[in-house]
């Protein structure tokens, strides 16, 4: 199994309990292995996933459904 990351910048600030069920969301997608956020980072989430199954726009999407404006970093 392949694994990539990739990082997720959100404009909005997130709540703890925000960021958890924005997690829980993005363990919806298959091939989502696990979204996380940093202490401290709490715009930004990494999400590793298997890039055979996931892409990087369904992650974006995912986290764009949720209500929130957000943008890939460094891609």
């Amino acid at each position: 199994m392949n694994v990539s990351d990739v990082m997720i910048h959100i404009n909005e600030p997130l709540s703890e309990d925000a960021q958890l069920v924005l997690e829980d969301r993005m363990r919806e997608i298959d091939g989502v292995i696990s979204p996380r956020f940093n202490p401290g980072r709490d715009h930004l989430m990494m999400v590793a996933f298997n890039p055979d199954v996931a892409h990087c726009d369904m992650l974006l999407a995912k986290v764009r459904e949720a209500g929130f404006t957000a943008q890939m970093v460094g891609l």
